[in-house]
């Protein structure tokens, strides 16, 4: 009995694809597919929703930053 190869949408158009060697940028179908989901993140689009736990200490460092010579 030949196994099944699941099946899901690509997160950024829904096309349906194969999790196997035919799509080697699952989980989206194509490489352009992947650099939209990566802009997406990259401009904010997406975000995990809460507070950042890195705001105050990135804020202190960009001060401390300014007054220091190089």
């Amino acid at each position: 009995m030949a196994k099944e190869t699941p099946t899901l949408n690509c997160p950024t158009c829904k096309k349906p694809i194969e999790w196997s060697h035919k799509f080697p940028y699952r989980p989206f179908c194509s490489e352009r597919c992947k650099l939209i989901d990566l802009g997406e993140w990259a401009s904010e689009g997406h975000k995990i929703p809460g507070e950042s736990v890195y705001d105050d200490l990135l804020s202190d460092e960009l001060d401390s930053s300014k007054n220091t010579r190089h």
